[in-house]
């Protein structure tokens, strides 16, 4: 039963990575929760788990920081002609 705990830990993580560049809210939801079920544990699968998990939720607060710089305008993109 904890293997099984643990490789949910681990794909969730995978999934919160991969939510973090297209979408980082949810990226960083999945990444909160995958680190919650992989810290239970102490195996080799939920510690790659955890440290992918980090990884997701550095990436997610990294590309949340980027958006809300380029909205409030601190940040200037050039026009692009369509």
């Amino acid at each position: 039963m904890q293997e099984v705990k643990s490789l949910t830990g681990y794909i969730l993580s995978i999934v919160a990575l991969v939510f973090a560049f297209f979408s980082p809210v949810p990226g960083l939801v999945l990444g909160i929760i995958s680190l919650v079920m992989c810290s239970k544990h102490k195996n080799k699968v939920s510690q790659k788990g955890k440290m992918l998990s980090i990884i997701a939720l550095v990436v997610s607060v990294i590309f949340i920081i980027i958006a809300l710089l380029i909205s409030f305008g601190v940040i200037n993109l050039p026009n692009i002609p369509v």
